[in-house]
């Protein structure tokens, strides 16, 4: 089992709108607005690495207005 926080920086406005997109997402489990250097952090789970990296480059990545991501593994 693979569980991530991903940090995201996104455009200016673009935060519930990302924060909703990504709730639809499967094996993200939460997504949060927050304040500091990143706008959204989400919670992600997966069966494997390969499937961590799908759902990191494939899919948070590619949605329109993101900008910046870092992935933060979890070790236990």
């Amino acid at each position: 089992m693979e569980k991530a926080y991903v940090l995201i920086g996104c455009e200016l406005g673009a935060e519930n709108e990302i924060v909703s997109k990504l709730l639809e997402i499967d094996k993200v489990k939460d997504a949060r607005i927050v304040y500091g250097d990143y706008d959204i952090v989400v919670e992600a789970e997966t069966e494997t690495e390969a499937q961590m990296d799908n759902l990191i480059t494939k899919k948070i990545r590619k949605l329109d207005r993101v900008r910046s991501t870092m992935t933060l593994g979890i070790v236990n």
